[in-house]
């Protein structure tokens, strides 16, 4: 569904083609059909033998070692090439986990038949053909119900979709598997926020059909492809306070992301002193004024309060946007705000700098020194 919504928004199919042959894997032909799932039109992409019918070897399981091997001798690019083998290497890491075994010696199952490979690799092919770093994503829908795979008869979410998911926003609905393994380790590896479509200048649409097509609802992946546009200055926004001197200090934490997920542009703690000298803690959210009701929800349901207050109030903002920049240390994204086309301050994405430090060895303040020294450089600053 992924690669049928990347196609439906432009990526090339000979392009496609010709990354996948490259994997040296005999696979038989890919096609991208135009279906229509609930009245949604949408392509279809699909692996197919050189018959026409279903890819026999589809669901023979590679080894990682395999899967690797071939990976490196595609016509990716380097970078995409090391992208593709750590999603691979994550997915092996996870297995592992699951079946306590050591990774040398997992087995991929599912998301090792060659009809996953393709997926995985064709969408590090895509994502890097639009060359677009800032992705972000919904909330995922796992579904519901019990989904049959090489270990039997398994509640969904299935337990290595389920690992691939920790700490990314989830819920549970219907009847059947809506997230995959595949879909689990793409989305999670790429998206690097989850939450309602953000601000944005919409300039392409793509949808990705699936097998199914019920009539209940569209089967369908939808891709937004756009720039980000922030918020106009003097917008309106909601504060919602509440004070809790009652609850458990260990559920501040999973509460601020339980906001975060509800839509909360910032959610902040104070200590404060309550009635009968009791030490308690200010809660302050700020957010959207559409999104009141769900931000009184979370509150109401994982916290014990019995109250709240909010007023509506407006806010001015800097022009924001994303931008990767090259440092001796790998490409490092950089928050970039501005007013009337100057730019007002440059901060290197955290996590950026975290990742790299981990992956050589280096201090994170080291790591980010270089990205700003880049920054200034790119900037002809000195």
């Amino acid at each position: 569904m992924i690669l049928g919504a990347l196609l439906d928004l432009g990526l090339p199919l000979d392009g496609l083609r010709g990354a996948l042959g490259s994997l040296a894997i005999e696979y038989g032909e890919v096609t991208a059909d135009r279906v229509s799932r609930a009245g949604i039109a949408a392509t279809k992409f699909r692996v197919v033998e050189k018959t026409g019918d279903t890819a026999a070897g589809a669901h023979k399981h590679h080894h990682l070692k395999h899967i690797v091997a071939a990976i490196r001798r595609s016509s990716l690019t380097a970078e995409g090439q090391d992208r593709a083998v750590q999603l691979f290497e994550r997915l092996a890491e996870a297995e592992a986990a699951i079946h306590d075994t050591p990774i040398e010696r997992v087995h991929l199952h599912e998301v090792g038949a060659l009809d996953s490979i393709i997926d995985i690799v064709g969408a590090v092919y895509g994502f890097e053909w639009f060359g677009i770093p800032d992705v972000m994503a919904s909330p995922l829908n796992v579904g519901g119900g019990t989904v049959r795979c090489a270990h039997g008869v398994l509640p969904v979410p299935a337990p290595a979709t389920a690992r691939l998911l920790s700490d990314t926003p989830v819920y549970g609905g219907g009847t059947t598997e809506l997230v995959t393994p595949t879909g689990a380790l793409l989305i999670t590896s790429y998206a690097r926020a989850f939450g309602p479509l953000p601000a944005m200048r919409i300039d392409g649409i793509g949808y990705g059909a699936g097998d199914r097509d019920p009539k209940e609802a569209p089967n369908v992946l939808r891709v937004f492809r756009g720039q980000r546009v922030e918020a106009a200055a003097d917008e309106r926004v909601v504060q919602i306070e509440c004070e809790i001197d009652d609850m458990n200090p260990q559920l501040f934490g999973p509460l601020m992301d339980r906001l975060a997920e509800a839509g909360a542009f910032d959610v902040f703690y104070a200590a404060v002193q309550m009635k009968k000298n009791r030490p308690g803690t200010l809660v302050t959210i700020i957010a959207p004024p559409a999104r009141r009701d769900a931000i009184a929800a979370v509150l109401f349901t994982d916290t014990t309060t019995i109250g709240m207050r909010y007023q509506e109030m407006r806010r001015d903002t800097l022009d924001r946007e994303i931008r990767s920049i090259d440092t001796p240390v790998g490409p490092v994204r950089f928050k970039i705000a501005s007013r009337a086309g100057r730019v007002l301050n440059a901060a290197p994405e955290f996590d950026d700098c975290a990742r790299i430090a981990t992956e050589r060895g280096m201090p994170i303040k080291d790591v980010q020194a270089l990205a700003a020294r880049a920054w200034l450089d790119s900037a002809g600053q000195v």
